[in-house]
């Protein structure tokens, strides 16, 4: 299993008893990250009554939520939930209320935050990183369409390609088939290929 976050920021909103419930979802490194993040959303929304938020970060193992002045346990904590829930990471969601009269209850609430947060989730790109290994590979332009025929055979992901005497392909592959992918090479080759800039990453490779 690899490490399941988001691309970019997104969100949705929908409107129950005429309060307007908006998910903001966005992808957040560290707890200054969500703090910004937080801050913007409830900046953006001053009028609003609620400026609820949930967010969970891998480095440290980090998960804070907040009620904002809703009843304890209607907000914060669903939101959170509905994170863990899609095994997200590194993510932070703020969910803004903007009261529209009429109470709903604490079930109420709680269905309603949650279902923003999800609504959030749904609209962004969800991207799930695996270990991979990121290198160049430097090859005689003999040799070019048999390392393309391979390519697929290792699910390898081309970055980018540069043209000059020689072919240099910057790619990545699974962590666990750097190792056959590189004998195939050097195989496919006659041993002539050169492997630089070999670096462990995460990769989506979905």
């Amino acid at each position: 299993m690899g490490t399941k976050t988001i691309y970019e920021r997104a969100s949705d909103s929908f409107i129950v008893e005429k309060s307007e419930f908006i998910g903001n979802i966005s992808p957040v490194k560290t707890e200054e990250d969500a703090v910004r993040f937080i801050e913007e959303i409830r900046s953006a929304n001053r009028k609003a009554r609620h400026n609820c938020y949930a967010y969970v970060l891998r480095d440290g193992n980090i998960s804070r939520y907040s009620d904002d002045s809703e009843p304890q346990g209607t907000a914060g904590l669903p939101i959170l939930d509905v994170i863990n829930k899609n095994g997200l990471t590194d993510v932070a969601i703020v969910v803004t209320r903007y009261f529209g009269g009429i109470l709903l209850g604490k079930g109420g609430l709680t269905r309603a935050y949650s279902t923003a947060a999800s609504i959030a989730v749904a609209a962004a790109h969800i991207m799930e990183l695996m270990p991979a290994v990121r290198f160049n590979a430097v090859l005689d332009y003999r040799y070019y369409d048999k390392l393309s025929y391979i390519l697929p055979d290792f699910d390898i992901r081309l970055i980018d390609t540069a043209y000059s005497d020689n072919v240099t392909i910057s790619a990545a592959v699974r962590a666990e088939l750097f190792d056959d992918f590189s004998k195939k090479l050097m195989d496919i080759t006659n041993g002539s290929a050169v492997l630089s800039e070999v670096t462990n990453i995460e990769f989506d490779f979905a």
